[in-house]
């Protein structure tokens, strides 16, 4: 699945939020970790804060703080925010063939599984794939002489 810039931008800016859920961070911050142009990210960001997903902090050390619910929200939720996650197959039969029809309910079927699997993970889901992921590459938070080697 290709997802749009603006998606990836507000999936990295949630899970950055949301790991560290009792700390407000910049937009730089995050746009710095990620590469991210600055003007594109707070965008995003303006569209999660509408979305109640985040909330903006202002005056010094002010920032973004996430104020979902991390085992709630899904991949699909934020998704949503910033495309179509399935495109509509409803109406782009080409033709009446049975080979034409029989593809048609494939792919409906095909989307059909993967909103629904997309709405199956959590933040709090992904957050933990993300430690894993940080463990297997020696970069575990809660042990920092593992890190040095």
């Amino acid at each position: 699945m290709k997802l749009h810039k603006s998606t990836m931008c507000g999936l990295y800016a949630v899970l950055e939020l949301a790991a560290h859920a009792d700390q407000q961070i910049s937009a730089g911050e995050i746009a710095s970790k990620y590469g991210i142009s600055l003007n594109h990210l707070a965008k995003v960001l303006r569209s999660l804060v509408r979305a109640r997903l985040i909330e903006s902090v202002r005056g010094p050390g002010g920032g973004y703080r996430f104020c979902g619910n991390a085992r709630r929200v899904t991949l699909l939720d934020i998704i949503k925010l910033f495309e179509d996650p399935v495109p509509d197959l409803e109406h782009a039969v080409p033709n009446d063939s049975e080979e034409s029809r029989a593809l048609h309910k494939v792919l409906i079927d095909i989307d059909d599984i993967s909103v629904a699997s997309l709405h199956s993970v959590s933040i709090m889901a992904l957050l933990k794939v993300v430690e894993s992921e940080r463990r297997k590459a020696g970069r575990d938070p809660a042990n920092p002489a593992a890190a040095r080697g």
